[in-house]
């Protein structure tokens, strides 16, 4: 392998050649860099480029290698972080485009960096999120939005846009993904990636003040990959019980196991909009076709109704509502600090946000019991389809990725299909699971007109392996590998 083929091999392969000394971790990286350089500008995937600190790890990477140390499983393979809500020391955090934090500097690390490090891997920088990751596009006024490597006039997709584009224009094997709402599957969906997210629990949310402020919703970490063995192998080094966090799950996972499942005789349900979701015909017969393959491998493949009778709009609102204690502890937790962003910056943040930020602080306690028992209506609803199946199959998005827009502050589509939806994230069928914990990817199910369409598949609640299992299953039967040449016809 030479260092041309570097761009879209995968972590795995990385891993694994390093470890066997056919590659060294200070050409992989220096690869990884010279390509960042080359492509990243006309993308803005990636917002801080810590290249220095990533040449200094490759070098003591490499060292290790040569002395026969024992390596880990990501050794020496190039990834990036989120710039949202986390952290790595001496690297600036601005929660996603907020311009009074460009020079706010991080002291500690968050868990996803922390344990990748630890795993071998190697940090190269941070990747673009909208401000405080509440939308499904990446947009902010502090650096713009990112292009969308298969049509750079379009939007990636959020929260973990960024991660997304730069994975699917080969500039790093694997990124992180945050989701509390669908945004590390919308920008996978829309980046023709996968995008996993966990069980809850599985991969630990360390918070403070609050160590409970992940469950409203639930919050989740994930990895972004091109493959969904890099998934499996990222999810081996992140998983495990923190006792930091008062709701990780101790317990093992067999991650790479499940790979070699086969899914003949699983019941797999396939919901083609939730009940209540208008999509995009397009969209909706890419993933029908996509459905025919667990067909093919054995499986029982039955559409289903859910019995959710909560319209679309009204969901989309309950998650945003859901959505405001967190923000307003992060606020406050800024505040604590010194610096008082919604009295002193309050331009520095959209009105779409400002509005549900200003109700937020009118919330009562009233009003958050209403929302837990609509949120539980969902749960029951999701639940009552795994009492007789395995998973849950469901379009990720109902539409295909908007156009960026100039100003810092590019929407979602604000109709489909002739129905008003929410442009902020109301054209997603991702953040229904992030009301209820269970684990959920997004893989390719095809192109309409060049552009990517995912497949949501939902897994019972802690069977991250009957999730990984189908995937793998249905990566060997519709690859995906090849959509990967539109973006490196992408001129720069």
């Amino acid at each position: 392998m030479d260092t041309s083929d570097f761009a879209y091999a995968s972590a795995a392969t990385l891993a694994r050649r390093i470890r066997h000394r056919e590659l060294s971790p200070v050409e992989v990286v220096e690869a990884a860099i010279a390509r960042i350089e080359a492509r990243n500008p006309g993308l803005n995937a990636l917002i801080h480029l810590g290249f220095e600190d990533a040449r200094r790890e490759a070098r003591r990477a490499e060292q290790q290698v040569m002395a026969g140390d024992a390596l880990p499983p990501l050794h020496g393979v190039p990834a990036a972080i989120k710039d949202l809500f986390d952290f790595k020391p001496g690297w600036p955090t601005t929660f996603g485009g907020v311009r009074a934090l460009k020079d706010n500097i991080a002291q500690f690390h968050c868990v996803f960096a922390e344990r990748i490090e630890k795993g071998g891997a190697i940090l190269v920088g941070k990747t673009n999120a909208p401000v405080m990751g509440l939308r499904g596009v990446t947009d902010n006024y502090l650096f713009g939005a990112t292009a969308n490597p298969f049509d750079t006039k379009r939007n990636p997709g959020g929260s973990s846009g960024g991660s997304a584009a730069a994975v699917a224009d080969g500039l790093l094997p694997f990124a992180e993904g945050t989701d509390a709402g669908g945004s590390i599957r919308i920008p996978a969906a829309w980046c023709n990636v996968y995008g996993y997210k966990p069980s809850f629990g599985r991969i630990p949310v360390v918070m403070r003040p609050n160590a409970f402020a992940g469950d409203l919703p639930f919050v989740f970490e994930g990895p972004i990959t091109r493959t969904v063995e890099d998934a499996a192998l990222a999810m081996s080094v992140l998983a495990g019980y923190d006792p930091r966090d008062p709701l990780s799950l101790d317990e093992s996972v067999d991650f790479l196991g499940a790979l070699e499942r086969p899914i003949k005789g699983m019941r797999i349900a396939y919901s083609p909009d939730l009940d209540v979701f208008p999509i995009d015909p397009r969209v909706a017969d890419t993933v029908r076709r996509a459905v025919a393959a667990f067909a093919e491998a054995g499986a029982i493949v039955e559409e289903v109704k859910l019995g959710l009778t909560i319209p679309q709009r009204e969901l989309s609102d309950l998650w945003t509502r859901l959505m405001m204690p967190l923000n307003l502890g992060t606020f406050e937790a800024v505040k604590a600090g010194g610096l008082d962003l919604l009295a002193d910056h309050r331009d520095d943040f959209p009105p779409e946000y400002l509005r549900w930020i200003d109700w937020g602080q009118t919330q009562t306690a009233a009003d958050l019991r209403r929302d837990q028992a609509a949120r539980t209506q969902v749960y029951d609803c999701i639940q009552s389809v795994f009492a007789d199946h395995d998973l849950l199959v469901t379009p990720t998005l109902a539409c295909l990725p908007p156009l960026n827009q100039p100003g810092g502050n590019t929407l979602g589509p604000s109709e489909v299909n002739g129905e008003a939806v929410d442009p902020l994230i109301g054209w997603s069928l991702a953040y229904p699971f992030n009301f209820t914990g269970h684990p959920a990817a997004s893989i390719p199910a095809g192109l309409v007109d060049g552009l990517p369409v995912g497949m949501q598949i939902i897994g019972r609640r802690y069977a991250d392996t009957d999730l990984l299992a189908a995937s793998a299953t249905f990566e060997q039967l519709r690859p995906w590998a090849g959509h990967y040449d539109i973006c490196k016809a992408r001129r720069v």
